[in-house]
């Protein structure tokens, strides 16, 4: 690896993680409060990145926001460690970054104390420099407004910087802040939304993402 970058952000959920079917299992919770009958883990994972509200409000048809939030939020924590699970290649790019001496952060719409606890539980929180969700920022991405306090936290220009997510969302962020952008096809958006949104570069894996950096 090159100088460049000196720091490597990520998105959390369908990046770095499959946390697709714990993100269902809180979701159909909130459905069944409502009568509603569950939903296969296809239908909510295109929901998945944009933030809570979002989220709901896709799932949950005449849902109360300050309510089923709350819901969700009492719920995940019964599902989320033993339904989150690496996508392959996480561990050895982020010991690799670690190893060339990179500064890592997270920059998630999932709420931080959820990030915080799958970090640790998953092994990869030593890694990890610095951690922001939604509530750490006046807007959620696609709002630059994460990207940017991450950085600032971390000492670094966005010029020297690079966010890898997996959702056009991602890419709308990272160009907002002005970091460059690569993207992971393992998330919640089609290849070819993907490829529309122009991100810098698209990889199939994290595997990819790795040897990609090893050559810059």
């Amino acid at each position: 690896m090159t100088n460049y970058p000196r720091a490597v952000l990520f998105d959390f959920d369908g990046t770095l993680a499959d946390s697709y079917a714990a993100i269902a299992a809180s979701v159909n919770h909130v459905r069944a409060a409502h009568g509603l009958s569950p939903l296969p883990e296809d239908k909510v994972r295109p929901h998945v990145g944009r933030g809570m509200p979002h989220l709901l409000a896709q799932t949950v048809p005449g849902c109360n926001q300050a309510v089923d939030q709350a819901r969700y939020r009492a719920h995940h924590p019964s599902v989320m460690k033993p339904l989150t699970r690496l996508l392959p290649g996480t561990v050895e790019l982020l010991a690799a970054l670690k190893s060339e001496g990179k500064r890592v952060g997270v920059c998630s719409n999932k709420p931080r104390g959820f990030t915080r606890d799958l970090l640790h539980h998953l092994g990869i929180d030593t890694y990890i420099d610095v951690v922001l969700g939604p509530e750490d920022v006046p807007h959620p991405k696609p709002a630059p407004d994460m990207l940017r306090a991450g950085l600032k936290r971390l000492g670094v220009a966005p010029s020297d910087a690079l966010y890898i997510g997996d959702m056009v969302v991602d890419v709308e962020t990272a160009r907002a802040a002005g970091v460059p952008v690569w993207v992971v096809a393992t998330g919640s958006d089609e290849r070819q939304a993907l490829e529309t949104a122009k991100p810098v570069r698209i990889f199939e894996n994290l595997t990819d993402v790795l040897h990609a950096l090893v050559e810059c």
